[in-house]
């Protein structure tokens, strides 16, 4: 069994990187190994938004991420600078910037690169999907 890191770098819905890390993920649990992080990073962080709504035809990458966090306690954690850079907020966020509302999702996790850096030294592999 081998603890794995995963970086996302592609927002859901205009690139494949999100979804190839959603599938690895799953297929790397299905094995049996441990998931430690997954950390959403510049457009990556859109995974989090809890208003993404596709066509009920499609799938659902957003809340797809959600029922893995809910199912299997991995910690899925946004780049707390690139979130606020592109309107991902929490409620905590939100206050602090004087907005009247956020959408960060709550099984996501806003925090700083050292979750990142930190993922990757407690992981035999760290990988990262998009650029």
């Amino acid at each position: 069994m081998k603890t794995i890191s995963i970086a996302v770098y592609g927002a859901p819905f205009s690139s494949q990187a999100a979804y190839t890390a959603y599938r690895f993920t799953k297929a790397a649990l299905a094995k049996g190994h441990r998931v430690e992080r997954v950390f959403f990073y510049q457009d990556g962080i859109h995974n989090a938004t809890s208003l993404a709504t596709p066509p009920q035809d499609e799938f659902n990458l957003c809340q797809a991420w959600r029922e893995l966090k809910q199912g299997h306690k991995i910690d899925l954690v946004v780049c707390v600078a690139a979130a606020l850079r592109r309107g991902i907020l929490n409620e905590a966020e939100a206050k602090r910037h004087d907005k009247t509302a956020w959408n960060l999702a709550p099984e996501f996790e806003l925090s700083g690169l050292g979750q990142m850096v930190e993922a990757a030294a407690l992981s035999d592999r760290f990988l990262t999907f998009g650029s």
